[in-house]
Formats: C-alpha cells, structure tokens, sequence
C-alpha cells in the first residue's frame, strides 16, 4: 500500500533524513518508534509532501508519489491524523466531518458508519471544537480522516495528551480499522502500546531505520527494547 524507499529530507539546508525506508501493506498495522528528533513525524510529512524528499521515492497504490502536491496525495487515499488533531476550532463537529468527506478509489464511509465507531459523537455534532476535550477532539479528527475515504491513515502520536482509558478506546479503533481493511502507519511514543496493536514496526534514530521486525517479537525482547527504546 505505501512504500518508502531511502528518502532524504532537509529542512533548509539541516538534513533530517538519512535514507530511511519502510513498507505499509494492505490492511496492516505498522507502528514507527524512536527518540524525539529521530525523524518520525519528518518521515510523516514526506511522505504527506509536506516536507517533500529531496532526494529517495515515496510509493502508494502503485503510483509514485514523492513529487506530488500535498492535495493530490490526499485525494487518492491517504488520510492524516496529526499530533495536534488540526481541526477548525470555531466550527461545529459535524461542519469539520463535512469538511474532510472525500471519495477516493477505495471504499467510502458514511458518517453513521463513524458515530457506530465513536457513539459519542452523536451527542456532540452541534458543538464547537474548541469547546471539546482532547478525547473529543482526537475522536473528531480520526473520523475525519475516515470519512476521507483512505486507504491508509497516518497516526501522528494518536495518544498524545489523552487518559489511559482513551489510549486504550484509540487503539480499539486501530484494530478496527485494520479489520475493515485499511491500513495503518502509527508514529507513537507510548511504544509499549503501538506495539500491542502493531503487526511490524520499525525504529528510527537520528534520520535512519535502525530496526524492522515483528511487533510482537519486539515486545517480547526486553533487551533488545532497552537498546533501541530505553524501555
């Protein structure tokens, strides 16, 4: 589904990226660890054009994408859930679901679809976003990303800020969407539970991919853990 193959990414003339390269199939769950400032969410933003690569490919569904403008790579499929929901505060929940509803080639989702997922949300169309808590609003912006037809979904720290208890609700709908067949690249500092959902991971230092491998054999290895996560 996505394929990052050896991008390097400058912010500048400060190099971010070093060449590091990772693969996302259909339906799977892949999560991407490491230390701040190892180039997680800079891989992110390459991969959204953001930050385009400067030098490496960026492939999804078949189709290179690494000097397309940011719009273009949203309309063929890849949705967004950044790190600080970036939803329009002055809007209504459902003005902001409007907004981000898209047809793509892969399947689309109706908004009653989302409200099955997050039944809160029902109760809660008609407020505005800057009135939410960071629960309501992660909700917001990942039914967002849904509504927007993907056939991946990039998660910038989808736990950032939120009670355990809403950690545990948003890896619930990670599985979800892994069972209803799209696909999932999770950047997450809180490893230990990116690597409960993952099916791979991989680990980032310092602009490289340092590490690849099963989620649950990472899990596993607590030395190996130490190494590469301090944990």
């Amino acid at each position: 589904m996505l394929e990052v193959k050896g991008i390097e990414t400058f912010y500048g003339e400060t190099q971010a990226l070093f060449g590091p390269s990772l693969k996302v199939g259909e339906a799977e769950v892949v999560a991407l660890l490491g230390p701040n400032g190892a180039g997680k969410t800079t891989t992110i933003r390459s991969i959204l054009g953001l930050s385009p690569a400067r030098r490496g490919e960026i492939w999804f569904d078949g189709q290179e994408i690494t000097h397309r403008p940011t719009h273009e790579i949203a309309r063929m499929g890849i949705s967004w859930v950044p790190d600080d929901r970036r939803v329009f505060p002055t809007l209504t929940v459902a003005r902001n679901l409007q907004i981000g509803t898209r047809r793509t080639r892969f399947r689309p989702w109706r908004l009653a679809e989302v409200v099955e997922i997050f039944s809160a949300l029902e109760l809660l169309m008609g407020r505005e976003c800057e009135n939410l808590s960071g629960g309501e609003l992660q909700m917001v912006a990942i039914s967002r990303a849904l509504l927007g037809s993907p056939g991946i979904v990039l998660l910038d720290e989808p736990s950032q800020g939120l009670a355990p208890r809403i950690v545990q609700d948003v890896l619930a709908t990670v599985r979800r969407l892994r069972a209803e067949g799209i696909a999932v690249l999770m950047v997450e500092q809180n490893a230990l539970a990116a690597l409960e959902v993952a099916d791979r991971v991989y680990v980032m230092d310092r602009g490289l991919t340092v590490h690849e491998g099963p989620a649950a054999e990472l899990l596993a290895d607590t030395a190996l853990r130490q190494r590469l996560l301090g944990l």
